[in-house]
Order: C-alpha cells, then sequence, then structure tokens
C-alpha cells in the first residue's frame, strides 16, 4: 500500500506552489495592461511567501536539508553574474 506521509504531501505541496509561481511568472511578462501585470505580480508574490512558507517547514522537519555556501562561492557566483549583467 502506498502511503502518502506528510513529507510527502508537504513535497507535493512546495512542487505546486513552484508550478504556480512558474505560471504567474509567465503570465505577468506576458500581461497585455499594466493592472493585469499588477494582479498577476500581487499572486506572484503570495505564492514565493507560500513556497517560502513550507520551504522553512520542510527544512525544520528535515526534509529538505541545505548547506550554508562558503563565502569564496558566494563571491565566485556574484561576480558572475555581475559581470554578466554589464556584458
Amino acid at each position: 500500500m502506498n502511503v502518502y506521509d506528510d513529507k510527502k504531501m508537504t513535497t507535493d505541496v512546495l512542487s505546486t506552489q513552484k508550478h504556480i509561481a512558474d505560471g504567474c511568472n509567465a503570465f505577468a511578462n506576458e500581461a497585455a495592461s499594466p493592472e493585469v501585470k499588477n494582479a498577476f505580480m500581487d499572486i506572484l508574490n503570495d505564492e514565493h511567501r507560500l513556497g517560502h512558507e513550507v520551504f522553512d517547514l520542510m527544512s525544520r522537519r528535515g526534509w529538505y536539508p541545505t548547506e550554508t555556501a562558503p563565502a569564496d562561492k558566494i563571491a565566485c557566483v556574484k561576480n558572475k553574474f555581475s559581470q554578466g549583467a554589464q556584458g
């Protein structure tokens, strides 16, 4: 029997939040008017907030382990993207 436990349900919720945010992002980028774009941006902000709440819950329960990035790697990525923005 396939048990849908709390971890699986929460993982599914986070995946769904990511999918909704992706859609809202695309719709906001292609909005035909500022009002429609603003509406999608509001929804997108809510979806990001909800997704982060789910991520925090999973992280606290040990279901989404993350590592702290070393400062030198962070600096390298910042440098890479700042150069790309200037080019």
